[in-house]
C-alpha cells in the first residue's frame, strides 16, 4: 500500500485526483493540499511514499517545490502545461500527466510507482539479507572457517572452501563456480566476499574475480590458469601480490 498525497491550487482538479486515488486498491489517500506550504506540513509528520504534484500554484511552483526537498517522494507531476515535462524529469519524476487526464492515464502512473516501490523493497530486503550473512560469515576469523553461508534460491547454502575453483562478480552479484561444475549466484559485493574466505586460500587478482590459489595450475600473459582450458584475467593492481604467491610455490 502506497501512502500518498494530493497537490493542487485548483479545487475541481484536486477533487478528481482524488477520486482517482481512491478508485486504486494499492493507494492510501493521506492528505489534499492547497498548496506546497500545507504539503510540506503533512510531509513533516508523515510517512508519504508518491506525490501528485500540480505544477502551476501561486505561492510556490511545483517544480520548486520538489526541487527544494531533502528527499523527496516519488513525484507524479500534473499539469495542463506541456514546457514543463523536461524538467520534471529531470527531478526524477515517475510520470507527468497532462490535464485533462483520464483515469487510464493516472492508473499507469500509479502502476509505475507500484513497481518501483516493489523493486526498491527486493533491493531492501536483499541489502538486509547480505548485511545478516555477512554478520554470520564474520562470526570467526575468516582464516579459521573451512566455509561460507550463501544466499541463493531463497536459501542459505553453506559452501566449503575447498569446493570453490573461483569467484566472479556480475553486475550486484557474485557468481561462484564450483569444482563440480554448478554455479551459485548470489547477492554479495565483491569487498565483502574478500573480507568472509581466508586469505590462505583465496587471493583477489582482479577487479572481478577472486580465486582459489589451490585451483591455481599457472599464469601466462595476463591469465590465471585454472585448468587448460579455463582462465581469469589477471589486472596490473593485483599482479605483484600474485607472483609472489607463484614463487613461493617455485611456478
Amino acid at each position: 500500500m502506497l501512502r500518498c498525497i494530493a497537490i493542487d491550487d485548483e479545487p475541481l482538479a484536486l477533487r478528481q485526483v482524488e477520486n482517482y486515488i481512491r478508485r486504486e486498491a494499492g493507494l492510501e489517500l493521506v492528505a489534499l493540499c492547497s498548496s506546497a506550504k500545507e504539503a510540506e506540513a503533512v510531509l513533516g509528520r508523515e510517512k508519504i511514499d508518491l506525490m501528485f504534484v500540480d505544477i502551476n500554484m501561486p505561492d510556490l511552483s511545483g517544480v520548486e517545490f520538489v526541487r527544494g526537498l531533502e528527499k523527496a517522494p516519488m513525484i507524479v507531476f500534473t499539469t495542463a502545461y506541456s514546457e514543463y515535462a523536461v524538467e520534471s524529469f529531470r527531478l526524477d519524476a515517475i510520470d507527468y500527466l497532462l490535464k485533462p487526464f483520464p483515469y487510464e492515464d493516472f492508473s499507469r502512473a500509479v502502476k509505475k510507482a507500484q513497481s518501483i516501490a516493489e523493486l526498491l523493497s527486493m533491493r531492501a530486503k536483499s541489502t538486509e539479507a547480505e548485511a545478516s550473512l555477512t554478520r554470520e560469515n564474520n562470526e570467526l576469523p575468516a582464516d579459521e572457517k573451512d566455509s561460507i553461508s550463501i544466499k541463493a534460491d531463497y536459501k542459505v547454502t553453506l559452501v566449503k572452501f575447498v569446493d570453490i575453483i573461483y569467484m566472479e562478480s556480475v553486475g550486484e552479484y557474485i557468481r561462484i563456480h564450483l569444482n563440480n561444475g554448478k554455479r551459485i549466484t548470489t547477492l554479495f559485493r565483491m569487498k565483502n566476499m574478500e573480507q568472509a574466505v581466508p586469505s590462505k586460500i583465496f587471493m583477489r587478482v582482479h577487479r572481478s574475480y577472486i580465486v582459489n590459489l589451490n585451483h591455481v595450475k599457472g599464469y601466462a600473459r595476463g591469465r590465471v590458469y585454472l585448468s587448460n582450458d579455463e582462465y581469469v584475467p589477471l589486472s596490473a593492481n593485483y599482479r605483484d601480490q600474485f607472483r609472489e604467491f607463484l614463487d613461493s610455490k617455485g611456478f
